[in-house]
Formats: C-alpha cells, sequence, structure tokens
C-alpha cells in the first residue's frame, strides 16, 4: 500500500505554516527504512548502501542518511560538491556516471571516490584525469532481456549503460597495466521492481562473472554493487518488498558463491530509501465541469513530473475525508499549458471542494528532484517533519528573481 503514516492532521498542521504547494518529508520514517535496509544485510560486514542523490538531492536528507552509515552515489559534477558540502569524502561515495566531461573525472577522484566506469573509453580518459585508483569499479550489460523465470524483468540491450563481458576483461586487463590492484562490479537491469527476486538474481550473476574475470586477469574481487531498481508500492494493493526476506536470499547465494566472504556488497537504493517517506501537499484552487469533471489544484507537473513524463500512479487522498465515499471522478490538473499536466485521470475520489487539501503520496524519491519550469511556474519548497514531530524549512519555495537570475537582458 502507499504510505499511511503520517495522519491528516500532520499535513493539515504543516500546510497552517507554509503555502503550499509543497513537499513534505519525514524523518523518522527515512531514518527507519535506513535501519531497515542495514539489518536486511547485517550479516556482510561490508555492506553499505550509497545513497543515489539524484532521488532526493537535499542536504537534510544526505545529512540524515549519512548520520544512518550511508554513502552516496553521485552522477555529475554538481552532487559530487553536494557530496562533499555535506561531509561526505572517499569511500562515502560513488561516482557513476556516463558520457561525463573530463573534468568530472579530475572532481572525483580528488575527492577519493569510488569511481565506476561506464565505457572502455572512460579508462584511458580517467588515467589522464586523474589517475587510475587501486580499485575501480566497472559497470555491466548483459545485454538483450534480463528474466527472472519467465518473467522479463528489464531490456539491457536497450539500455546505454554498461559493458558486455568481453569488454569487461578487456577493460580489467588495460586497468591492471595501468596500476589497478582490485575491482568491482556493478549493474543495473530492472528499474522500479516490486520482484523480491531481483536482488538476489542480481547478486548470483555479479559474483559469478566477477570471480571468473578474477581468476582470468588476477586481479582482487573487491565488491559488488548492486545498484538500485527495488520499487515501492505506488498503488493500494501492491505488497512492500520484504527487504529482509531479500537479504536472507543474497545471504544464501553469497555462501555457496563466495565460501570465504571476502568480497563486500553495496547498494544504490534511492526510491526504495525515500519514496515512501515524502508527500506532495497541494490544494484544491479551481473545478471545472464539462466533458469530464476536473479539479485543479496549485500544484503542477513542475513538482511532480513521474505522472506526467510516464502515465505513473501516485495515490491522492483529501484532507479529513478519508471516511467519504469515494464516489466523485475526477481529472486532477496543474496549470501548464500541456494536456498531460495531471497528477491523476478518472480517479474516484470523495467530493472535492475548493480549497481541501489534497495530499499525493509517495512522492520521496525523483519528486522534486525532477521538477523543471516550463511556461515560468516555480519549484515549490520542501519541508521536513523532523523526528521530533517539528516541521522544518530545508529548501524554499522558488520565486521570479531566481528564474531570471541566470538570464541576460
Amino acid at each position: 500500500m502507499p504510505n499511511f503514516a503520517l495522519s491528516d492532521q500532520v499535513f493539515a498542521d504543516a500546510a497552517a505554516r507554509f503555502p503550499t504547494p509543497f513537499h513534505l518529508y519525514d524523518e523518522a520514517g527515512i531514518r527507519e527504512r535506513a535501519r531497515r535496509l542495514k539489518a536486511a544485510f547485517a550479516w556482510c560486514p561490508d555492506f553499505r548502501e550509497y545513497f543515489a542523490v539524484k532521488a532526493l538531492p537535499n542536504p537534510a536528507i544526505l545529512r540524515v542518511l549519512g548520520e544512518e552509515g550511508c554513502g552516496l552515489d553521485c552522477s555529475s559534477a554538481t552532487e559530487l560538491m553536494l557530496a562533499e558540502r555535506c561531509g561526505f569524502r572517499d569511500e562515502g561515495i560513488m561516482f557513476s556516471a556516463n558520457a561525463m566531461p573530463p573534468s568530472e573525472f579530475d572532481l572525483a577522484r580528488s575527492l577519493g571516490a569510488y569511481i565506476n566506469l561506464d565505457d572502455l573509453s572512460d579508462i584511458d580518459l580517467l588515467a589522464a584525469h586523474g589517475g587510475i585508483p587501486a580499485c575501480v569499479c566497472l559497470r555491466y550489460n548483459p545485454g538483450g532481456d534480463f528474466s527472472i523465470g519467465n518473467t522479463i524483468m528489464g531490456n539491457p540491450g536497450e539500455a546505454k549503460y554498461g559493458m558486455p563481458a568481453d569488454q569487461l576483461l578487456r577493460g580489467l586487463l588495460r586497468l591492471k597495466e595501468l596500476g589497478a590492484e582490485r575491482f568491482g562490479l556493478h549493474a543495473f537491469l530492472s528499474s522500479n521492481t516490486m520482484a523480491a527476486s531481483y536482488y538476489p538474481e542480481l547478486a548470483g550473476i555479479l559474483l559469478r562473472l566477477g570471480r571468473d574475470l578474477a581468476e582470468k586477469t588476477g586481479l582482487g574481487f573487491a565488491f559488488i554493487n548492486l545498484s538500485g531498481g527495488i520499487g515501492i508500492p505506488y498503488e493500494p494493493g501492491q505488497a512492500e518488498v520484504d527487504i529482509q526476506a531479500v537479504g536472507k536470499a543474497i545471504r544464501e547465494i553469497y555462501a555457496r558463491e563466495c565460501p570465504r566472504g571476502d568480497v563486500a556488497i553495496k547498494s544504490e537504493l534511492g526510491r526504495w530509501m525515500t519514496g515512501p517517506c515524502g508527500w506532495l501537499v497541494t490544494r484544491a484552487v479551481h473545478e471545472k465541469k464539462i466533458h469530464r469533471d476536473y479539479i485543479g489544484v496549485d500544484a503542477c507537473a513542475v513538482d511532480l513530473m513521474r505522472p506526467a513524463m510516464y502515465g505513473a500512479y501516485h495515490h491522492i487522498t483529501v484532507c479529513g475525508k478519508a471516511d467519504q465515499p469515494l464516489d466523485h471522478v475526477y481529472d486532477v490538473t496543474g496549470c501548464l499549458c500541456e494536456n498531460n499536466d495531471k497528477f491523476a485521470i478518472q480517479r474516484a475520489l470523495p467530493e472535492i471542494r475548493v480549497g481541501d487539501l489534497l495530499v499525493i503520496h509517495d512522492t520521496g524519491a525523483h519528486g522534486y528532484a525532477m521538477g523543471y519550469n516550463y511556461n515560468g511556474r516555480l519549484r515549490s519548497a520542501e519541508i521536513l517533519r523532523t523526528a521530533d514531530g517539528d516541521f522544518r524549512m530545508i529548501r524554499r519555495a522558488e520565486t521570479p528573481e531566481d528564474y531570471f537570475a541566470t538570464l541576460r537582458f
């Protein structure tokens, strides 16, 4: 189910202090999920989660995760700079980028970050920009379809990321010539999957491949990076992935494939870590009745792009109306000059009046982060509900001055 951990009164109290729209994040919920993940892999002493900064790039959230022992997965120079300003360095950062400017390698190396290479051509580029570290990670792409049983989970053959096995071997031999001593393997073969078998299947693939490459190259096999991909239950009726069961299944595979226990495990979860712990709080400002009934809200796709971009489902509740029947059908829309600027299409909801407070669930990952300024619309504020139940603004809403700041008249 979507996350109903916070009561309507919490959203109403936040809306009484901050103008809508805004994203609200629950610190206690984020900490609890970080601890659940850590407990699921407690059997692996070298396990570490590298939170995907792209999912929720806010310093307050990154510091909370850092306090819970997480590192950060960065994919641009700006994210590296954000990580540094939040106190992350060295093995606390994983740099996973593709088609990046050479200067980004320089910056990542200056911070001591793990480097996750996406292509053979990156090897000599890294050698010239920062140098080859003792331990380097390479990204694997098996091609074709990725299946578990008879179910196709992803299409790596269509993905721009990573290298096939033969290129991994060539790359590792070249890295050895340049001074590398150990390597890690990374792969991202499925997105937002609700299959508990995904991570265990991927772990087995990477452990077997890494062992084979270590034998062929003489390099030490340091770690596997399972990346992200575990989804969250956006829709009612969906069950959450049991992260404890995932950890247990990987432990069984690990004991078989890596009996010496000398290969570390890393993850780069973003959506699973913070997605259920964020909500977009918005107010109904307009009602329109033509061929359909429309409710216009003061948020728009600038604040949450996933429904417009992917047709993604996000659950919507109306504050104070949890016990009322879902006897009205609405399109819930924003104000952009785009017909896909809709948070819900033909959604059964209680009757909505102008002024009602709506809560759009599970926006804590790839929500605010994907915002943009189309139509000159300005992105909302971000509010943290602290562990003690108070509220703190962790990003103010944009102003017209922000929008004009980069322009030259």
